[in-house]
C-alpha cells in the first residue's frame, strides 16, 4: 500500500467523512526539503466530516495529524489540509 493508500484508509476510518481526496504533490516541490525521489512526501487532503464541527481550525488539524503519525515516521513530510464540516 502506498503512502495516498494508508492516508486514505486512516482517514476514512478515523473520520467516516462526506467527502475525502488526497492527492499526491510530492513532484512540485522537487528540490525543496523533504522531497525524495518516488514522491510519497508531500500531500493535498480534503476532507469534510460531522467529527470536525465545532472544532478549531488547530484542533481539527491535531486530530487528523494524531491519525497519521506513522505515515509521518515513515516519510510523509508536508501535509496541506482543507477541512470542512457538515454544519452550515
Amino acid at each position: 500500500m502506498n503512502m495516498r493508500e494508508r492516508i486514505l484508509a486512516k482517514l476514512q476510518a478515523a473520520f467516516d467523512p462526506k467527502a475525502l481526496d488526497v492527492v499526491d504533490d510530492s513532484e512540485a516541490h522537487r528540490g525543496h526539503g523533504g522531497y525524495r525521489e518516488g514522491g510519497n512526501t508531500h500531500f493535498n487532503v480534503t476532507i469534510k466530516a460531522d467529527a470536525f464541527n465545532g472544532l478549531s481550525r488547530v484542533a481539527q488539524q491535531r486530530l487528523i495529524n494524531k491519525e497519521l503519525v506513522q505515515e509521518f515516521e515513515d516519510g510523509l513530510h508536508a501535509l496541506s489540509l482543507s477541512v470542512q464540516t457538515t454544519k452550515a
